[in-house]
């Protein structure tokens, strides 16, 4: 049976042609559901105390290893592509961030001649 993957975050907020920036919410004991990170990425925390990446066999991003890690409001981590990966609030608090994709620039344009 296929795995089947989820979105990154809990809500897209705004997309372009160069970002796309999304909403997480998860309250304590959540575990969100699996999700592939296409892009480069930064996560701006905002609110919480405590969360954990889960990274699946197949991940190819940073976190390869179970990590918790203490959430730091104000804090912005940038984050390679690549990950496969589920995200878990292992705190008590509900924990919120800001997650900032960057879409790969254009091609450069070619000189008309």
């Amino acid at each position: 049976m296929a795995r089947e993957l989820g979105e990154i975050a809990t809500r897209l907020l705004f997309e372009n042609d160069r970002v796309r920036i999304w909403e997480l919410r998860m309250p304590p004991g959540e575990l969100g559901p699996p999700h592939r990170h296409e892009l480069d990425h930064i996560l701006v925390q905002i609110a919480g105390d405590r969360m954990a990446v889960v990274p699946e066999p197949d991940s190819q991003g940073p976190y390869r290893e179970y990590l918790e890690a203490d959430v730091v409001p104000g804090q912005f981590i940038f984050v390679r592509r690549g990950g496969v990966e589920r995200a878990k609030n292992v705190g008590r608090e509900t924990y919120h961030e800001i997650l900032i994709e960057l879409k790969d620039p254009p091609a450069p344009r070619q000189p008309s001649r």
